[in-house]
């Protein structure tokens, strides 16, 4: 009898916390609509420790930390904001991570883990003070778009370039690679799965392409299995190993960094946020977002805890609109997902085996993904296209987010000025603007 009334009490709070019946779902609709969130994210599992490793850590650590954010990121958010909005170490920023804070910039991984865990500390102290709102009003609608295209195009190459389908060239800096070569040939093959189960609907395409093209690799002797025993201690290969005294031995390059990385999270949450709970029917009628401090709190919080894991920038996922459109309305649809991601952790070291040739075709499908926020820029509008297309161009071109950044907010604040549309609210504008302006006459004279 006692089991019998158990289900019932357990459905009604359930019901009752996450206001099911209010929003016009069930237990069983959230269930599914988190499964389909972590099905059509849970490529990240395999792409983010193929990219971080490239920085130097370790492939099966990050993996187990990419699990374990995303995990307590997605419930945190259910629980805290009661959303279906599923989070993980956002594309784009573990690009920016790898191969423009570790590579370029030299700076040794530890420490960019810590400017990750400060960006996050700074996020949430912006959150709780209320200056976001200065940020977000004193960037345009059409350089939010730009970011997002220009960063899809830097993911894109990037995939690419893993993939030998793109390759060094000293005449033209870049060319066609050797498509015969068994890299390029198994990243077409991959690319060519993921492309033909995207155009048939089928859920978690990306990671089925992945594991067939491994298996591929496999079979064919381009990558050797070598499992070892499984332990979640491969979990402490990075977990609080960030070097916090190491970020402020940093030089000029810090404010850069946190910048990008606070910027770029900012945006890309504010943009998912606005996509996913439209979607869902949560906006108020004055299109404002409900509970919008506990959510950019909880996605804060989740930087940091990633960080301490040893992952990169942890922020909202747009794919969590796969899930809001198999009926997710509430937070319990995040928490399903994060739980999923939590017993992903148990056989997340084993990413390592997978080949770049196998996540390569997921960087240039994520890639060509993002550039659908492009469709908002006025291009017949020069204010608005000129700043854009420096965006866009700069971010791939220079393989630096930052450097974006900065041409396509410089460019629209001097366009303001000569046009005389300057106005007494852009005075943040124009001193963002003039601090870049700063730092391109200092990066020239160094």
């Amino acid at each position: 009898m006692s089991g019998q009334d158990a289900a019932p009490t357990a459905g009604g709070r359930l019901d009752r916390y996450f206001r099911l019946g209010e929003r016009g779902t069930s237990v069983r609709t959230e269930a599914l609509a988190g499964a389909t969130t972590f099905l059509t994210m849970a490529y990240i599992v395999l792409v983010n420790p193929a990219i971080l490793g490239q920085a130097g850590l370790p492939v099966a650590s990050v993996a187990a930390a990419t699990c374990f954010a995303a995990a307590f990121a997605s419930i945190l958010m259910g629980l805290v904001a009661n959303v279906p909005l599923a989070l993980a170490p956002g594309m784009g920023l573990n690009a920016y991570f790898s191969f423009t804070v570790v590579q370029q910039m030299h700076v040794p991984w530890p420490v960019a883990l810590g400017c990750v865990f400060l960006s996050g500390v700074v996020f949430l102290i912006l959150t709780l003070t209320g200056v976001r709102q200065l940020i977000v009003s004193a960037i345009p609608q059409h350089l939010f778009a730009a970011v997002a295209g220009g960063i899809g195009l830097f993911i894109g190459f990037i995939g690419l370039k893993d993939a030998g389908i793109v390759v060094a060239n000293p005449a033209t800096f870049v060319a066609l690679g050797n498509l015969r070569e068994p890299g390029a040939a198994l990243a077409l093959l991959g690319l060519f799965i993921i492309g033909a189960l995207s155009v048939w609907n089928v859920r978690g395409a990306m990671l089925v392409g992945i594991v067939v093209t491994t298996l591929v690799a496999v079979l064919t002797g381009f990558a050797r299995m070598t499992p070892e025993p499984y332990s979640l201690t491969a979990l402490t290969q990075t977990a609080f190993k960030l070097d916090l005294a190491g970020v402020f031995r940093l030089s000029g390059g810090l404010a850069e960094i946190l910048f990008v990385f606070l910027f770029v999270d900012l945006f890309d949450n504010i943009g998912t946020l606005v996509a996913v709970t439209k979607r869902a029917g949560l906006m108020d009628k004055a299109g404002r977002i409900p509970g919008l401090n506990r959510i950019l709190i909880t996605d804060a919080l989740a930087t940091i805890v990633g960080a301490m894991a040893g992952t990169s920038t942890v922020t909202s996922y747009v794919e969590s609109a796969a899930g809001v459109q198999a009926g997710g309305r509430t937070g319990l649809t995040a928490v399903v997902t994060g739980l999923l991601f939590l017993a992903t952790m148990f056989v997340a070291p084993y990413a390592q085996l997978v080949p770049l040739a196998a996540t390569a075709p997921a960087l240039i499908i994520v890639g060509g993904l993002m550039l659908l926020p492009l469709s908002e820029v006025d291009w017949e509008d020069p204010m608005a296209a000129i700043p854009a297309f420096l965006t866009v161009a700069m971010i791939p071109l220079t393989f630096s987010i930052a450097n974006g950044l900065a041409f396509g907010i410089t460019a629209h604040a001097g366009l303001k000025l000569l046009r005389g549309k300057a106005e007494r609210a852009d005075w943040f504008l124009f001193l963002l603007a003039g601090l870049f302006v700063v730092r391109f006459v200092w990066m020239s004279a160094a």
